[in-house]
C-alpha cells in the first residue's frame, strides 16, 4: 500500500497547489502562464471569482485525499482515497477534453496511478 498512498499524497499535495494559485496567486504572471490566461481576462471580477471558486473546490479534493490517508481504519480509508481520486481523474478528463489537453496529464495521470496502485493494493 506504499505506493498507493504516495501517489494519494501527490494527487492531494497537487490540488493545494492548485487551490493556492487560483484562490490566493491568481492574476499574476506566473500563474496567468500556467493556465493560460491573459492578465486583462484574469483580472476580471468574475473570473477572479470563478478562479478562487474552483480553487476551493479543487481544496475540498485534496482535503479528501488526505482524510483517506489519515482514516484510522484503513479499509475505509482506502474507499475515501478511490472515491477522491475517482473525482479527481474524471474531473481530469472533462477538463482535458473541454479546457486544456495538458490537465488531462497533470491531474488525471497522477490520479489514475492512485487509483490503480489502490485497486491493485500495492
Amino acid at each position: 500500500m506504499i505506493a498507493s498512498k504516495l501517489f494519494t499524497l501527490l494527487v492531494g499535495i497537487e490540488h493545494v497547489y492548485i487551490l493556492i494559485l487560483e484562490m490566493f496567486l491568481w492574476g499574476n504572471k506566473r500563474t496567468n502562464k500556467i493556465f493560460g490566461v491573459k492578465a486583462e481576462e484574469a483580472n476580471l471580477k468574475t473570473v477572479k471569482t470563478l478562479a478562487a471558486n474552483q480553487g476551493l473546490y479543487n481544496g475540498f479534493l485534496a482535503a479528501g485525499c488526505f482524510w483517506g490517508l489519515i482514516h484510522s481504519e484503513e479499509e475505509f480509508g482506502k474507499q475515501i482515497s478511490l472515491f477522491f481520486t475517482c473525482c479527481v481523474f474524471v474531473a481530469a478528463i472533462y477538463g482535458g477534453l473541454t479546457a486544456n489537453k495538458k490537465i488531462f496529464f497533470t491531474q488525471g495521470i497522477p490520479a489514475l496511478l492512485a487509483l490503480v496502485s489502490l485497486y491493485i493494493g500495492i
